[in-house]
């Protein structure tokens, strides 16, 4: 057993929120090294208990993961909130969301694509519960501005209107998603210029809305499901 193992496992606990350490560490760890490959272990050492602690929260790394994304759209959601808090016009809240949400991706490559990769995706099986909860929090945001006429008309977030304001997230989505993993993978930029691509991405993608609302086919999705 190591030093700092030994004084952990002496110590009273004193974060007050063993869980929110262990996740906080691994946020630490994953914006330091651009990796997910790190240990509980060494979580433990960076939070200062003992290396079996992190396993009396979560059953694997898997699941700590899960718990990490669930906090990277917490994280984000509250960027896209803050950047639209002084805006009335729905246009804008949608395009500052966009800069805050492109903006987010390609400063931590790495918790961006935990986030919307398909590391804690099985073949057989959903994204998991605590992430799919955090990530509608967000998808909410974008529903608010569209439905109270980012795309030039309003479009009340009724049941009648759900495929439609899906399919215009679906677009939003996809150009701004395909816009932060280029510019990550330095297929596009400069990075310097993201605000600027993502203002010219986006005023594309309203024009062409505005004339046409693709409508999701009955039975499909955007966003993670919240129930399999």
């Amino acid at each position: 057993m190591s030093k700092i193992d030994s004084t952990a496992d002496q110590r009273p606990y004193h974060h007050g929120d063993l869980h929110r350490a262990i996740v906080n560490a691994a946020l630490e760890v994953l914006s330091e090294s651009q990796s997910t490959e790190f240990s509980l272990r060494e979580l433990a050492r960076r939070a200062g208990v003992s290396h079996n602690a992190p396993y009396k929260h979560f059953a694997d790394k898997q699941e700590l993961l899960a718990a990490v994304s669930a906090v990277g759209f917490e994280i984000l959601a509250q960027r896209m909130a803050d950047a639209t808090e002084e805006l009335d016009s729905p246009r804008e809240r949608l395009a500052a969301m966009a800069r805050a949400y492109v903006c987010g991706g390609v400063n931590n490559p790495a918790l961006y694509r935990l986030m919307f990769g398909g590391y804690l995706t099985g073949q057989d099986s959903d994204r998991p519960a605590i992430e799919r909860a955090a990530a509608y929090k967000m998808k909410a945001l974008v529903v608010d501005a569209i439905s109270q006429g980012a795309l030039g008309r309003l479009i009340p977030n009724t049941a009648a209107n759900e495929r439609k304001i899906d399919g215009a997230i679906l677009v939003f989505w996809s150009q701004m998603h395909g816009l932060t993993l280029l510019l990550v993978d330095r297929l596009v930029g400069p990075g310097d210029a993201m605000r600027e691509l993502s203002d010219s991405v986006l005023q594309g993608m309203l024009d062409g809305l505005a004339n046409s609302i693709p409508v999701i086919p009955e039975g499909a999705w955007v966003g993670p499901p919240l129930a399999s």
